[in-house]
């Protein structure tokens, strides 16, 4: 098994006391990154976490550790959304509705991406292409029902779709109101996406 933040040795799982911590860290950083960019104080995190800064290094010993853990957990938490949309009788809804996750993803990420290709050096190398495959699979699992049921009109791609999704996201993240519009964005996108 290899070694990971959640674990204390490549053998031994963490202590429930710990794993809480990991945890409380894990969910402050993501409400900090969503609230205040990449860039989000490891001070301000760690105090919203109820956990010192020691606490704080010994589960993330870099800020890039950190980035990744939340973005990680981001990903995995948008693909999880399509195990139940997935069963949806109607396929044109379930991909609308992911694809309003993408959006809302994307723009909560707010500089998240940008930061880890800053470090990506010194972090997982395989990260970047792991969520991406992550995202693409959980993605034609909905495309490929709307496609069957005419849906969707036949040459457009997960691939276009996420594109549009992420520029959307990006376009309206620094606006006051920038989720509605957004929303209304890939609302207007997505009529064309119709055959």
């Amino acid at each position: 098994m290899p070694h990971d933040a959640r674990t204390t040795s490549p053998d031994r799982p963490m202590r429930a006391d710990a794993r809480r911590n990991y945890d409380r860290i894990l969910a402050a950083a993501t409400s900090a990154i969503a609230q205040d960019g990449a860039e989000a104080s490891l001070e301000e995190i760690a105090r919203r976490a109820g956990v010192g800064s020691a606490t704080l290094h010994r589960h993330f010993p870099t800020r890039q550790a950190l980035l990744e853990a939340v973005f990680r957990g981001k990903v995995e938490a948008l693909c999880a959304a399509d195990d139940d949309l997935v069963t949806d009788p109607d396929p044109e809804h379930a991909l609308v509705t992911w694809l309003r996750s993408v959006v809302t993803h994307a723009a909560s990420n707010r500089g998240l991406a940008a930061a880890l290709l800053r470090g990506a050096q010194d972090g997982d190398p395989t990260l970047g292409a792991t969520c991406h495959a992550m995202v693409v699979d959980a993605g034609e699992r909905l495309l490929s029902p709307a496609r069957g049921a005419n849906a969707v009109r036949p040459e457009i791609s997960i691939t276009d779709l996420l594109t549009l999704a992420n520029a959307i996201a990006l376009a309206t993240e620094q606006e006051p109101e920038g989720a509605a519009r957004a929303d209304r964005l890939l609302d207007l996108a997505l009529r064309g996406m119709s055959p």
